[in-house]
């Protein structure tokens, strides 16, 4: 059954608003800067915009036209528009893994949400006041050793979420992100302008944008890969979803290239926003996922206008964790809606109180079931794994492949009819040629760490 054109976005506006923000995650915002003054600044960028132009940008295109054609939930789109080529609808199964992936990283990105609210409310209440560098740390390990208290922001989060998805498309997301996007870009330009003046901006500049080509290694490379590949959100189902619901007459081509933009500048920008404060008080800046919950509240306790600093700064995180949470969570509700006919809001409930359930498993990884092994580490390792190292790269190539390989040309060439003969011919080539071993080189490093 088609998606009703009720369900469609108003406009290319709110479909680039959900996209970015579904994009545009607490990883992405920490560790695309944090990489790319490892690798080489300028250098690493340039490459990671090549990386995201050539893989990121055809696979974008592949899945948004592919939830377009089939209208319907990942698995249910791939076998309509399998069906509609005359081919197996066993297809449906790739959309499944996207499922599956977005359900494993929505269990574990729930709980790092939920630190962030704590956080918030943290610097709402102390502005982080008189925190010193053992002070942060023996704070954040209150927290992973707090299991109620993680707990209670956990749902908290998993509440803003689910009561957006519950909405529906037009009054819940569309409503959603054109507020909090906005919201968030005006917040890092802000927070950006004020670390202008604050100071320890022109040591962000030379750490992201001087370029070092000495530290341009293979290693880099395959770095530039993963994170244009991961940062866009592709495979995981939430972008095959938001296609399903985008209108004919939007152009896929110029919608994914804005996004892709935006996602690029959206993380550089936030570069401006961490690393000021990191270099103007002596932190460190590789101090990992620990940057934003163990470094940055130092920073906040020392700097003038701290306590406001850390309230804009938190929020800001809160937005770009929720919008990814409802991509991650719309997904899998979409699929409840079409597989076993539920309406939207018992779907969303069942979705949301089912991975409320399975973070306590996630939550408890972090003090008291953290030393059980899962195969290799705890429960969220071993998911991160299974969904980052298998499940999306994986996704991304079959899904690479069923769009050049196994889609009629006429049904693909009718979904981007808006893109010249040439523009056409160099995303066929890429989707065809370039994207499935750029994506088996990445499958095969990561299942041989």
């Amino acid at each position: 059954m088609a998606i009703p054109a009720s369900d469609h976005w108003s406009s290319r506006f709110t479909f680039l608003m959900a996209a970015v923000g579904f994009a545009v995650g607490l990883g992405n915002i920490w560790r695309f800067p944090y990489i790319t003054g490892e690798n080489g600044g300028a250098a690493f960028v340039l490459i990671y915009l090549a990386c995201a132009f050539l893989i990121g940008v055809p696979i974008l295109i592949a899945e948004l036209l592919v939830g377009r054609r089939g209208q319907a939930s990942p698995p249910e789109a791939m076998a309509n528009v399998a069906r509609g080529s005359g081919r197996s609808v066993q297809w449906q199964w790739v959309g499944g893994m996207g499922l599956l992936a977005a359900y494993s990283i929505v269990i574990v990105y729930s709980g790092i949400v939920g630190w962030v609210l704590w956080y918030l409310f943290k610097a709402i209440t102390t502005g982080f006041a008189g925190m010193d560098a053992a002070g942060a740390e023996n704070a954040f390990a209150g927290v992973l050793n707090d299991t109620l208290g993680m707990l209670f922001w956990t749902l908290l989060g998993l509440l803003l979420t689910g009561t957006i998805i519950y909405a529906g498309v037009k009054d819940g997301i569309e409503r959603a992100v054109t507020i909090m996007m906005p919201l968030m870009f005006l917040l890092l330009v802000g927070l950006a302008t004020y670390n202008y003046f604050a100071g320890g901006f022109m040591e962000a500049l030379v750490w992201l944008f001087t370029p070092d080509f000495s530290k341009i290694t293979p290693a880099a490379v395959l770095a530039a890969i993963g994170q244009a590949f991961f940062s866009i959100g592709v495979a995981m189902g939430g972008m095959m979803i938001y296609g399903a619901y985008l209108p004919k007459d939007v152009s896929i081509g110029q919608s994914v290239l804005m996004v892709v933009v935006a996602d690029t500048l959206v993380a550089l920008l936030a570069g401006l926003v961490i690393f000021p404060a990191v270099f103007h008080h002596g932190l460190d800046p590789g101090a990992g996922a620990g940057l934003i919950f163990q470094t940055l509240p130092v920073a906040f306790a020392q700097m003038p206008g701290g306590h406001l600093f850390s309230i804009l700064f938190f929020l800001m995180l809160t937005v770009a964790g929720i919008t990814s949470m409802v991509g991650l969570v719309e997904s899998v509700t979409g699929w409840i809606e079409d597989r076993l006919g539920a309406p939207r809001h018992r779907s969303a409930v069942a979705v949301v109180a089912s991975v409320a359930l399975f973070s306590v498993l996630s939550l408890l990884s972090y003090n008291v079931l953290q030393d059980l092994d899962f195969g290799g580490g705890n429960l969220n390792d071993s998911m991160d794994y299974f969904s980052n190292q298998i499940l999306l790269p994986l996704g991304g190539l079959l899904i690479a492949v069923f769009a050049g390989w196994v889609m009629g040309h006429d049904a693909v060439r009718d979904e981007l009819s808006d893109l010249s003969p040439k523009a056409f011919a160099l995303w066929y080539g890429l989707v065809r040629y370039v994207v499935p071993p750029a994506l088996a080189i990445i499958f095969i490093m990561g299942v041989s760490e």
